[in-house]
């Protein structure tokens, strides 16, 4: 089993930081990539950022020179560094990894349960 746990969401105001965490545990042999995903109320899922086994990262358009991914690969761990954060924000954020669990396994996706990121105007 492997598990996600997300932590950092809260309530901030419009122009506030916010910093989002994701650990993952379990039976992990290596780890693909990592990223963060969000979805608005009556919106789809949508990628905000992810970053690759060879450290290469993608942002949303919305959230580029806002945001920042980094990933702590000992500890499995991947952050979202939020500033300047606009009411559009607002969000449900989730944590995926897309992972293999013995070398030889394809590879596998799992998700986080989420946390709530809202900014007020």
């Amino acid at each position: 089993q492997v598990q996600l746990v997300e932590s950092g969401g809260g309530l901030v105001q419009a122009g506030g930081s916010l910093r989002l965490s994701c650990a993952a545990s379990g039976s992990i042999f290596s780890i693909n990539a990592m990223g963060w995903y969000r979805q608005a109320p009556g919106k789809q899922r949508e990628l905000v950022a992810d970053t690759t086994s060879g450290s290469s990262t993608n942002y949303a358009d919305s959230v580029k020179g806002r945001f920042t991914i980094s990933r702590d690969r000992a500890k499995n761990t991947v952050y979202l560094q939020m500033n300047s954060l606009k009411p559009e924000d607002t969000a449900v954020y989730y944590c995926h990894a897309e992972y293999k669990s013995t070398w030889y396994s394809r590879a596998y996706d799992h998700w986080g349960q989420g946390t709530q990121v809202t900014v007020s105007s």
